[in-house]
This record gives structure tokens, sequence and C-alpha cells, in this order.
């Protein structure tokens, strides 16, 4: 594995298979038969575009306990695709891994950062470098489930939303624990919402589906969590036509290696009402 301190860009390469055939319409339509409409589109259960792509954009920094089991999660994922890891100065082991991966699948996408410089960084790296029909950005530690793609893209793929959150708060399943990080979740999405005008229920969520072309006049500026009120402030700001959907949460707490922070908090404060305010 190479890197270049001004291009740190490593083989990349086409999209990653999946394991299973996406839904096609002769199945759908026997599912639809079976189960009803309604059902089979509440669950997700749609036959994709043909030659469709996802680009699955994954910031990585010291999950070395979870890296391998997440992109396992991912490539399980029954949708053609492309996994873009960007490995943001991990020193844990977690580069040897990506190493290892890489050499077993060369269609694995890795791109390392020579020191950390934060979420928001490595999506803008990330961005650069997707080339699929719909970018969703994944965590690679195992907070969130891959098998929420089908429904976290449905919106986009029906052609009525141009980005999706998944919300952890809509009545899906999700660990119970950590209250202040709810309470700090929710006064900083309605926060956000009173500047930006709109209702979302989750607004610092991972799970964001972008249809491609939304994120090609967007500069993301914030190095750390504060790119998510900015992706937002943004988002709104375009009048982007914006769905959310409930997904599957298991949060971690810091025992387990969770990295946010109070400081991270403040500075989601400041973004909000900063890109609330100009863009």
């Amino acid at each position: 594995m190479k890197n270049d301190p001004d291009n740190p860009i490593v083989d990349l390469a086409g999209a990653d298979e999946c394991t299973e055939p996406p839904l096609d319409g002769n199945r759908h339509a026997q599912l639809v038969e079976l189960l009803g409409p309604g059902v089979t589109k509440r669950l997700g259960l749609y036959p994709l575009p043909e030659g469709f792509k996802l680009s699955v954009i994954m910031p990585v920094y010291n999950e070395k306990a979870t890296i391998r089991e997440i992109l396992r999660r991912v490539r399980a994922t029954p949708i053609p695709k492309e996994i873009v890891l960007v490995d943001d100065g991990s020193a844990d082991g977690t580069r040897d891994i990506l190493a290892e991966e890489q050499a077993a699948d060369p269609h694995l996408t890795v791109i390392l950062h020579e020191e950390n410089r934060g979420k928001g960084a490595a999506l803008r790296t990330g961005i650069t470098h997707a080339t699929g029909d719909v970018i969703v950005i994944q965590d690679a530690d195992l907070e969130y489930d891959p098998n929420d793609y089908l429904r976290l893209i449905q919106p986009i793929v029906d052609r009525r939303a141009d980005v999706v959150y998944g919300s952890r708060f809509r009545g899906d399943a999700e660990r119970v624990h950590l209250f202040w990080h709810r309470v700090a979740n929710g006064m900083l999405t309605l926060l956000s919402n009173m500047f930006n005008n709109l209702n979302l229920t989750d607004m610092e969520t991972c799970y964001k589906a972008f249809r491609r072309g939304v994120l090609d006049d967007i500069e993301i500026r914030e190095n750390r969590f504060g790119v998510e009120p900015e992706l937002t402030a943004k988002i709104a700001r375009r009048r982007h036509r914006i769905f959310e959907v409930p997904i599957t949460y298991s949060g971690r707490d810091y025992s387990e290696g969770k990295k946010i922070g109070l400081s991270d908090a403040f500075r989601a404060l400041y973004c909000v009402v900063r890109y609330g305010l100009v863009d």
C-alpha cells in the first residue's frame, strides 16, 4: 500500500461485487403478488435501475476491532456498489488490516490521510473519488446496519427525493443508552430545523444518502463532526428534496470506542448557526 502526502490515493478501482443479486423485475412482481405493494414498499423490496451503482464512503479512524466486520456487512448487501475507504491517520493497526483487505479484494478503494484530520475531511476526500449514482456515508464501527441501504436509497431511486436521512429516532430498533447524547442530538436537530425550516428528527445521523449531483456544488469546509449541520444547511439552502426514513441503530459508548465529545457538540452548535446564516 502506497501513500502520497500531496495526493494520497491508493489503487482506485471499480465497483465492489455484492454477494447476492439485486432484486429483478420478475422477483419483484412475485413478491408484490405475494405480499402486496404496500408491504413490499415498506420493506424496501424493489428493483434497482439497470446499471445502478451505489458509492459507500467510509471514513476510518482507529477501528481495528470493527473494520473487518463492517466491510463484510457492507459487501453482503445485495446492491451493485463501490466501497471507498478513507483512513484518517489510524495508528492502531487498522491500516495493516486495510492492506490485507485490499490485497484480497482489488476492487476495494483505499485512500490514506497521513494525519488525523476528522470526519469532514475524510468525506471531502472520499466524495471526490465516488462514481456511483447514489452516495451513502457509512461509519466504520458497527452502530449503523448496512441492511438499511435499500430502505435508505429507495426515495432517491423512486425519484421522490434528492437526499435521504436515516433517522435513529423514528421508531425502529435502537440501543437504549447515553441519555445526554440523546438530549444534545435533539437540541441540535431542533435548532438546525429552526435555521433551515426543516422538520428532521435526526440531523446528526451518519446515514445520509445523496443523489450524485447534489454534492457537486457543495464545498465541505468542516473537518470534523461539524460536517453534519454544515451539509444539512447547505442542502436546505439549495432546496433539495429531503426525505427521512427509520433505521436500526446500535450505539456504542466510550468504552467501546465512541469518539465524538463535548467539544464536538459545541462546534456543531456553532456550525448550525454559522451555516444556517451563510453558505
